[in-house]
Formats: C-alpha cells, structure tokens, sequence
C-alpha cells in the first residue's frame, strides 16, 4: 500500500509533466491557434474573469468609447442651466457657498459671480435643457442620460485626468480601459483591445500624458495604444523596403520560438507581452491601413460627422474612425480633445470647442444606433472636472466639486437626467455621482462587480475604485 507521501509525490510529478507539456505546446505557433479557439491570449492565459468562474452578472456592455474634452468644460455654458447665477452676474458671489473650500487659483481672490454666456433651450421629447453651443447633442437629448451631479478630487489637469482614469494621481496605476481587457480579454485579434486619439482645436492647451492609458503594474499588454489622428495612424507598420511578408513571418516566427524558450526558464508576464505584441504587430500590417482607409464611407456618413477630409486629425475623423475600430471589435475607444481649459476668452474659445466637438459625438451616436452597435456600446462624453461658477478675468477657474458629463447605450437609461447643483452652480447636491461611482457604473454594465474585481500588486489587492466607498448609480440604469 503507498504512503499518502507517495501519492502526493506521483501527484506533483504527474502535474509538472502537465505543466512542461503544455508550457512547451503553447510556446509555438500551433499552440498559440489553439489558445486563440479557447478565448485565451498568445501566451495561453485565459481572461481573468474568465478564469475566475466568469462575469458576474449579465452584461449590457461588450465595448466602450470615451469622450475625453479634455481641459474641463464647463458645466454652466454647457448642460446645467442656472438662471439665478445670471441674475448674479457681475455681483459678489456669497461666500457662504465658497468658505473654507478649495479653489484653483482664485483662492485669495475677490469673488465676482459669472453668469452663462449661452442660452439654454428644452431638447427632444425628454424636454432636457441643452445649451445652445451644442444643438446636435441636443438633438439626441432622447438617446443620452446627462448627469449634472458629478464630483472630483483633483483640481490640476494632470492628476485630474489620472484620476479620471485610474481612480487614483499615483503613478503606476491602470487605467479603466487596462481594467477592462485584464478582466475581458480583447475581441479582435488583429487590433489592439484599446486604443487612443488625440485632436485638438487651435489654440494651444494642456498636454495628454501618455500615462493615462498606461497599464500602470499589470503587463503592459494591456495598455492602450495611441494612434496617430493625422498621417499614418501607426510607425513603422509596413514591412521595410525589399522586406517581402513571408521573410517577416519567418523573422517573427524564429523571435517567438526563443521568446518561448526563455519563457520556460523564467515566470514574466512581460515575455507572454513580448510574444503577443509581435504576433499583433505583424497582423496590423494588413489590419490597420484596411481599418483607416475610409474611401468606402459613403458621402452622407461624412457628412453626418462633418469630415471634411478623412484622416485630417480632426475630432470628426477621429469620431468616423473610432466607429470603424468599434465594429472591427475594439473594446476601448478614448477620443482626447485638447481645447476646454477657458480661464480667459471663455465667450470666443468655448464656442469653438464645441463647433468641432458637437457635430461628431452626436453623429457617432446616430451611426452606432443605426448600425445596431448602441446597444451593447457604452458611450460617455465628459471632462476631468467643471469650472468655477466665479469669474476669472474673462474665463472660468478649475472646479471639482460639480461638472457635468453625459452617457448613452449599453442599458443607460436615454433622455433623462441624474442629480443636480446647488442653485448657483457651485456644488452638487442631489444624487452626487463621485469619479468611482462612474467607474463602478462603468464596470457593472459589462457584468463586473466592482468590489469583486481586483489583482494582487506587492502583497494588495488593488481595485479600479479604490478602497473608498464606491457604488454603481443604479437610477440611470434601464
């Protein structure tokens, strides 16, 4: 009769025999096929929810677009009405909303209430009131769910943006879209699962660091890609002159036979990295000139966005193409605009924002919707946070305690509005939506349990919304 030590030993012999066969199976190109049948990545691992037992409740969401106007629009000119602070206008601004409070640079300052330059008018059947800068966006107040109660903690462009991002101003933490595919996995083969664009409008603005779509201490797999908005969306991706495709399959082919040896000898998600990246490198060079010509888009599609030349660099061609990566199954969409940081000259720059801006957000809803793709695409306009209700100069201040921002598809509740400001603008007060809140609602419409989903990093278990209290706002669901 064997000892119990016996078996266990037979059994550790028989599960490393498991392990090396299919560790040295997976590390060729026949094993990478059978990975990709079995929903894993290159490397063989399956998603982590996946291998977790699955999603945790039905999703709604299978894809995601962020509208990022970047620089912090402000709410007041934009989809929060407030008559009382234009009869206000020009008068002190009562310090018993201010007091004790934190300002941007008007702290110290002599306050003096701001009135809205724009006029706001009721849209749609829902009757939602839309400034008149935005008359496109307005007319899909119908199909989009606007929330005026949203709430910050950063008040400086940069870690506002990371928080917006990552739910934390810490370096080295990943980013919402990272979050999704760790836990997702990507749809497509031949694009990156993420990808970023950037437009701008043209006075100069506030720089996009590249580390807010960083992976921050998952592999860096999963981080976003940022395309180019003008010229070639990607360096580098055709072969080099006199380099035919089957001398570059034979290149890569011998490069991921040694990737799979080292990855034998020593455990690094970076190396399962390295070897995915190659193989999606090579298959971007016939899927990405395919995905950016647009010489297939009929006239009224262009028109529809506004695209006035297709790969301009504009936020209409970037909103075409964004559409384009959706169908051919990118899971993450960011659309950067620099152009909403209005400290001075906000009468003049802010309309000019919202000319290039307006036309091609509401198209891209129209278009999805058409196609069958709002469903299942979970879309959200906004800033990093709102802007003072209190002049400065000719412009606004930074303000995190109230912004509004917009979503629309995926099971958001259309043509309705989620909380509100205090009477002046200044804070808000009903039904307050803070940045994790929106990262909870955001995970919850693809089927994940914010407070369940996490990672270990140095002995933590690290989540998208943090340690503080977050919850997903139910009220605008369907």
């Amino acid at each position: 009769m064997k000892s119990p030590q016996l078996d266990a030993y037979e059994r550790w012999q028989q599960d490393f025999s498991r392990r090396t066969f299919l560790q040295r199976g997976f590390a060729g190109i026949g094993g990478m096929a059978l990975s990709q049948l079995l929903g894993a990545d290159s490397s063989g691992a399956l998603p982590f929810l996946q291998s977790q037992g699955g999603l945790h409740f039905p999703a709604r969401a299978k894809r995601v677009v962020h509208l990022c106007m970047a620089g912090g629009p402000s709410h007041l000119e934009s989809f929060d009405p407030k008559p009382e602070l234009l009869a206000l206008h020009g008068k002190p601004f009562p310090e018993s909303f201010t007091a004790g409070q934190q300002l941007a640079q008007l702290q110290g300052s002599k306050l003096v209430a701001r009135g809205a330059f724009t006029k706001f008018q009721r849209w749609g059947k829902c009757g939602t009131e839309i400034s008149e800068l935005f008359p496109h966006i307005g007319s899909i107040a119908d199909e989009i769910c606007v929330i005026r109660s949203m709430v910050t903690e950063q008040i400086n462009h940069d870690p506002a943006h990371a928080f917006m991002n990552s739910g934390s101003i810490l370096k080295g933490r990943p980013s919402m879209g990272s979050w999704l595919l760790y836990g997702l996995g990507a749809e497509s083969r031949n694009l990156p699962g993420y990808v970023v664009m950037v437009s701008r409008g043209a006075d100069a603005d506030q720089p996009i660091s590249a580390r807010q779509w960083s992976a921050g201490f998952l592999p860096s797999k999963f981080q976003g890609v940022q395309f180019q908005s003008k010229g070639s969306a990607v360096h580098y991706v055709g072969n080099p002159e006199g380099v035919c495709q089957s001398s570059q399959r034979q290149v890569i082919d011998e490069i991921q036979r040694l990737n799979g040896m080292l990855r034998e000898e020593r455990v690094d998600p970076e190396i399962d990295t390295r070897i995915s990246q190659y193989e999606m490198a090579f298959r971007m060079q016939s899927s990405v000139p395919e995905l950016t010509d647009m010489s297939g888009e009929p006239q009224h599609i262009l028109d529809l966005y506004g695209v006035k030349q297709p790969g301009d660099g504009s936020f209409a061609s970037n909103c075409l193409l964004a559409r384009r990566m959706l169908e051919s199954g990118v899971r993450f969409v960011q659309l950067y605009h620099r152009g909403w940081d209005h400290h001075g000259d906000i009468e003049k720059k802010m309309p000019a924002a919202a000319k290039l801006t307006d036309r091609p957000a509401a198209a891209l809803i129209k278009d999805l919707k058409q196609r069958g793709l709002l469903e299942d695409t979970l879309v959200i306009w906004g800033g990093e946070f709102g802007r003072t209700p209190m002049g400065q100069g000719s412009g606004r201040d930074h303000h995190i305690k109230a912004f509004s921002l917009w979503m629309a598809g995926a099971g958001i509740k259309p043509g309705m509005v989620h909380g509100a400001t205090d009477e002046l603008g200044y804070a808000a007060v009903k039904d307050v939506v803070h940045v994790r809140d929106l990262h909870a609602t955001l995970l919850h419409q693809f089927g994940i349990d914010h407070a369940r989903f996490s990672t270990k990093f140095q002995g933590l278990d690290y989540k998208l919304t943090g340690v503080e209290p977050a919850k997903a706002v139910r009220a605008i669901m369907v």
